[in-house]
């Protein structure tokens, strides 16, 4: 399924004309687990097994080794990605079912107390992983080369993954979704220590997947609330945000920010 099509458009004002505009495609991807619908998110129809091994992992659903098999069907109505976990996984399942109705933007829809929506997560464990200012910068800087959906449409979010250099990124009309895509990939595979790059604000919900990962440094182009980085603090995650190709800011555990010739303001 294609990611995006052109739609004809009439522009005013400077360079009013007729045309075409190109689109993300955004449709309803059901996840189920085991026979039975877990959530139904609204999001772009790719990297959708990434999708769902992600998901399963920052929702405390099962780990990569849980899942069994996994299959995207396609409906009438949209996608269903329909994945079979081992018995433990699927115990454990039983035990906290959630119903999620995921309009794009919204991380936390259909949790059904405040103390899951308010979860603990797992501290970091320690990590030799560190950048220096100049690193940093120079991830945020190569974050936009690597985002073919945005270029064409101007509304897609990223996630990316850095580690010397930029790995992996994947994009999505949602920022949950984009942030659930790349984690799924990285688990799927063996992959270094590294920094989370986002394009988009870090709300809690962005913190507690990147504990799920395990990722020591999560680096936003966006600010964080106050209860991220409150998350960030306790979870031992270097929360850097505000972040641009020449400057950025950092809020919590900035031994991990090496300075060699940069000082901090």
């Amino acid at each position: 399924m294609n990611t995006h099509r052109a739609l004809p458009r009439l522009s005013f004002g400077a360079g009013a004309g007729s045309g075409s505009r190109s689109l993300p495609e955004e449709v309803a991807v059901a996840l189920s687990f085991n026979g039975s619908t877990q959530a139904v998110m609204m999001a772009t129809p790719a990297d959708l097994p990434d999708f769902a091994y992600g998901f399963a992992l920052t929702e405390g659903i099962a780990k990569p080794e849980e899942i069994q098999s996994l299959e995207v069907v396609d409906t009438p109505l949209g996608l269903d990605i329909q994945i079979w976990l081992a018995e433990a996984a699927e115990a454990r399942l039983a035990k906290r079912r959630r119903s999620m109705a995921g309009p794009v933007g919204c991380g936390l829809c259909g949790i059904d107390s405040l103390e899951e929506a308010t979860r603990k997560v797992a501290k970091i464990p320690p990590s030799p992983f560190r950048m220096t200012p100049s690193q940093i910068m120079q991830a945020v800087a190569s974050l936009p080369s690597a985002q073919p959906l945005h270029d064409a449409t101007r509304a897609a979010h990223a996630a990316g993954f850095w580690s010397d250099t930029l790995i992996a990124t994947r994009e999505d009309v949602g920022r949950h979704n984009a942030l659930d895509k790349l984690i799924g990939h990285l688990i799927r595979r063996d992959h270094p220590q590294g920094a989370v790059l986002l394009t988009s604000r870090v709300s809690i919900d962005m913190v507690q997947k990147v504990a799920a990962l395990g990722a020591p440094i999560l680096i936003a182009v966006s600010a964080p609330t106050v209860h991220a980085v409150s998350l960030a603090e306790e979870a031992g995650i270097t929360l850097i945000a505000l972040a641009r190709p020449d400057r950025f800011e950092a809020y919590t555990h900035i031994d991990r920010i090496t300075q060699e010739n940069a000082d901090v303001a």
